[in-house]
């Protein structure tokens, strides 16, 4: 039978390890910090130089628009829903949208200085007349606001999977988890409280981190606080089951390396922190849902740029679930103390 008392005391002892070890705790919030300033002074006046402009209905090939559809250093990107694309112009994420259903008619943001440019081109090939325009006012998402929750989810995924693989394997490398099994500790008991320890340690660091930039760099914050937490917390334990999995069996620290490495490379490109993977290939973003940080990333920008709710972000928690408890089998499967 599991004891509570002994996943306490693992829970304990590991908590005063990390926090006596003062260069890793600095450094974990240190990071996320200097992240979030540099791209914030780097970004906050961006200048772009590339207009988006999305797209409802078949393209026109020829015929009134097939002009303004030649037009160089513009990204047309199709769209079937135009509740969402509406909502992109209003947040300035896309400088017009043109929906050809019908009629043809388009929405342009009279606030976006990037969507009045557009529109002016647009209204200067003469062949386009009797186009409807909509408009919409939703104020700009600066590119930090939009990056935030990124730098966030990166951190966390780098603290759980390394701070987990590392420690495990360094564990087994002293022969002290060898030793750990000549006492009464289960391996599911170690496990659990090795899981649980990382997860309140990477908790308490994101919202000393979240909280301190919200109020320093007055981040925009439209959605629900507890959501918000939610997320992070699910996502989380994905994160630390997936580095369960690496030092489950693993006692070499430069092959857990080279393994975590290889987990954690396709996540930094392919999960949207830096940059939006809207107009990239379909297999790009196909393969970013496998993802389990593109699921949080996501989910938290929905939250804090979307004003999301519970059922809009429930698909991104489902997934995280679902790997969460793929992964940590897995790992209790595969582990061995020696």
């Amino acid at each position: 039978m599991i004891s509570i008392r002994r996943i306490g005391a693992v829970i304990h002892t590991r908590n005063l390890e990390f926090i006596r070890d003062r260069s890793a705790t600095a450094w974990s919030i240190l990071m996320p910090f200097l992240l979030i300033i540099g791209f914030s002074f780097l970004f906050t006046n961006d200048n772009k130089t590339l207009y988006k402009v999305g797209v409802i209905g078949e393209v026109p090939t020829h015929g009134q628009f097939s002009e303004f559809f030649k037009t160089r250093h513009i990204e047309f990107i199709p769209y079937s829903d135009s509740n969402v694309a509406v909502a992109k112009v209003d947040r300035h994420q896309l400088d017009m949208l043109l929906d050809f259903r019908a009629s043809p008619r388009y929405w342009i943001n009279t606030t976006s200085s990037n969507g009045y440019l557009v529109e002016r081109l647009l209204g200067s090939q003469p062949s386009v007349i009797g186009i409807e325009k909509q408009a919409v006012s939703g104020a700009e998402i600066r590119y930090i606001d939009w990056a935030f929750p990124g730098i966030l989810g990166l951190n966390m995924m780098f603290n759980c999977l390394f701070g987990v693989g590392y420690v495990m394997v360094r564990y087994r490398k002293s022969g002290f988890l060898k030793r750990l099994k000549a006492t009464p500790l289960k391996p599911a008991e170690f496990l659990i409280a090795q899981m649980a320890s990382r997860l309140i340690l990477i908790q308490t660091i994101t919202v000393v981190v979240f909280a301190i930039s919200l109020w320093l760099l007055d981040l925009r914050m439209t959605g629900s606080y507890a959501l918000l937490f939610l997320l992070s917390l699910v996502g989380s334990l994905c994160m630390i089951s997936m580095g369960v999995i690496v030092a489950a069996r693993v006692g070499s620290e430069e092959l857990a390396g080279g393994l975590l490495n290889v987990a954690t490379m396709p996540m930094m490109l392919l999960s949207g922190a830096w940059f939006s993977l809207e107009g990239s290939p379909h297999w790009v973003q196909t393969l970013a849902q496998w993802l389990p940080l593109t699921h949080l990333i996501d989910g938290a920008r929905a939250v804090m740029t979307e004003s999301a709710g519970f059922s809009d972000v429930l698909p991104h928690l489902l997934v995280l679930s679902v790997l969460a408890v793929v992964f940590t089998s897995v790992g209790a499967m595969i582990f061995r103390w020696n």
